[in-house]
C-alpha cells in the first residue's frame, strides 16, 4: 500500500502547488503520481493473476 500512499502525497501536493501557482512543481508531482499509480495497478495485476 506504500505505492498508493505516495501517489496520493504527490497528487496533493501538486493540487497545492497548482493552487499556490508553482506550475512548474505541480506538474511534475503530477507526473510522479500519476507513474506511482500505473505502476500500483500493474503489481496488483500481476499479484492477482499469480
Amino acid at each position: 500500500m506504500a505505492i498508493i500512499e505516495l501517489a496520493i502525497a504527490f497528487f496533493v501536493l501538486a493540487i497545492i502547488a497548482g493552487v499556490l501557482g508553482a506550475r512548474g512543481v505541480a506538474g511534475l508531482s503530477m507526473e510522479v503520481a500519476k507513474w506511482l499509480v500505473i505502476v500500483f495497478i500493474v503489481l496488483a495485476i500481476v499479484s492477482f493473476l499469480l
